[in-house]
């Protein structure tokens, strides 16, 4: 038998910020490739992992394409004492993730999508995909702290992804680069 060919889609902001809302700092030197062969299946084999935003060390996987969004600075006012200050939003990363999504299943590139996200913005292309492309599963993994209901409804499947998944699938300590630099994992992620 086949093996069901897996491209992961990894929206990074919200993995990130489960990650640091589960309290788990210690876990953010994580290697995603690994995280989602941990993930898979015995039937399933990854075919390519995308990753919308990144860190330096994951320039050194393989098979791994990384998707960059952008910042938008958004004026705020504090309410109590009036200080006026720019916060930045991270956009277009469920967009470049609902086009990935899209033009992978328009060219036959996966049997399942594997989403590592909790928000709810991407239930739109889950549900596009889902309809035009019956014979395409599609299984969220929600982050720690992450979960969108209208997203699990809309998907195949769906589970959260546990510690024991997350703290084996860390960096060594330190990752050489392409060009030969050595990556330390942060002080503060110890």
């Amino acid at each position: 038998m086949e093996p069901e060919r897996v491209i992961a889609y990894i929206d990074g902001y919200n993995l990130y910020f489960g990650l640091r809302a589960a309290g788990w700092r210690k876990y953010l030197w994580l290697n995603l490739q690994v995280l989602v062969r941990n993930l898979l299946k015995p039937n399933q084999e990854l075919i390519l992992t995308k990753y919308f935003t990144a860190i330096d060390a994951l320039r050194t996987l393989d098979n791994f394409e990384i998707f960059f969004g952008q910042f938008q600075a958004n004026p705020r006012r504090c309410r109590k004492c009036g200080h006026n200050e720019n916060v930045s939003q991270e956009k277009m990363t469920d967009v470049n993730i609902a086009v990935e999504m899209m033009k992978d299943a328009f060219q036959n590139s996966f049997d399942t999508a594997l989403l590592i996200s909790g928000d709810g913005d991407l239930t739109a292309p889950v549900a596009a995909v889902k309809n035009l492309f019956p014979s395409k599963r599609i299984i969220i993994a929600f982050p720690p702290q992450r979960k969108s209901y209208r997203l699990q409804e809309q998907a195949h499947g769906s589970f959260i992804i546990g510690r024991n998944n997350i703290a084996k699938s860390l960096f060594p300590q330190e990752v050489v680069s392409s060009g030969g630099h050595v990556l330390r994992r942060p002080e503060e992620w110890q």
